[in-house]
């Protein structure tokens, strides 16, 4: 009864067990009951990133999805420092009050850190920490993995054949519509055939319908090993030309080629060496696993109970993503803060 006296709360109660049961019906699971009238298909995920169209676009050199996203990422925050700083006010608000925060909080955690010598790290750190977060958060926008071109049957049976894979097991999706370009939204996929089915018989495929696999023209920038190894390597660049201004060559290079000390000493070096090789690995894996990882997930439960099955984890995702943001940032911090104190205790 006391649930009556707040209709507000009831009413949203209603709205979302009926997307719930919709979900629930219309997604894998109620297919497996006879239902899943939602059609709803699940993305092909792989770890390379997808050229965006079928043929070379610079020469024999593929655009990938990551890359349009990449420059989105730049663009957008092209835009927002433009936004925040075209009418600069002493109180801030907006865009500005946005920047102002985020530059203020790594200002005092780097002096906090490294004291004034922190000043150096600052303007990359925060650079890598907003490129991150956008790019992890556009990556869940609608059309990301869901919108792009559609890959023939005769180009996937020649990739197929090359690798010698059995043409029963790989997976035709019948999109409704033609023209090369697909959808993956509910309802858009109402069949699937095997690559075998559609070479005996082309005639399997309905009039005004096209088999094939769906490659996104978007696709977090981040599920991409090439981008988050760019970005460890530019962090990790500048870590060291940091320390070299502040130590000079040879006495930077003496921590890792180290002879003069004796064999411990060289072997300790030899170790420091591969600790740096080790902070790229880690740099690189720890933000591709943690983003891709998210968007498999999110697949997954897009395809198994659409609409309602995958709001919870949009919110983890968002989470997610900026906590791998300040992660990497505050590591490129902590790695350069400790370089330059390194010289200044020899």
């Amino acid at each position: 009864m006391k649930l009556l006296q707040k209709p507000k709360l009831l009413f949203a109660i209603i709205i979302f067990g009926a997307l719930g049961i919709v979900g629930l019906a219309g997604g894998a699971l109620g297919d497996a009951f006879g239902l899943g009238f939602l059609g709803a298909p699940i993305a092909a995920l792989q770890l390379p990133a997808e050229p965006i169209t079928s043929k070379p676009n610079i020469g024999s050199f593929h655009i990938t999805n990551t890359m349009i996203t990449t420059w989105a990422t730049i663009v957008i925050l092209v835009v927002l420092s433009f936004l925040a700083t075209r009418k600069i006010k002493e109180v801030p608000s907006g865009f500005q009050n946005l920047f102002e925060l985020v530059i203020d909080y790594f200002q005092k955690l780097g002096e906090g850190v490294s004291g004034k010598r922190s000043a150096k790290f600052i303007p990359l750190v925060i650079t890598i920490f907003m490129f991150i977060v956008v790019a992890n958060w556009i990556g869940i926008l609608p059309g990301f993995g869901t919108i792009g071109w559609i890959e023939t049957p005769e180009d996937l049976i020649h990739h197929a054949e090359e690798k010698h894979k059995d043409l029963s097991k790989v997976k035709l999706d019948v999109f409704d519509g033609s023209g090369g370009v697909g959808i993956l939204g509910f309802g858009s996929v109402s069949d699937s055939v095997t690559a075998e089915e559609w070479e005996h018989d082309h005639n399997i495929i309905e009039d005004g319908k096209q088999a094939g696999v769906l490659i996104p023209f978007l696709r977090s920038a981040n599920t991409d090993i090439n981008t988050t190894l760019a970005i460890a390597l530019v962090a990790m660049f500048f870590v060291h030309f940091w320390a070299l201004q502040s130590l000079g060559f040879f006495a930077h290079a003496k921590k890792y080629i180290n002879v003069k000390q004796g064999p411990i000493w060289f072997a300790v070096g030899i170790l420091e060496l591969i600790s740096e090789i080790a902070r790229i690995i880690s740099f690189t894996f720890r933000l591709f696993g943690n983003i891709f990882a998210g968007e498999v997930l999110l697949v997954a439960m897009a395809f198994l109970i659409p609409i309602i099955g995958i709001m919870p984890f949009l919110g983890i995702e968002l989470f997610v993503g900026l906590v791998q943001a300040y992660i990497f940032s505050m590591l490129t911090l902590v790695f350069a803060s400790v370089a330059g104190a390194a010289h200044d205790e020899h």
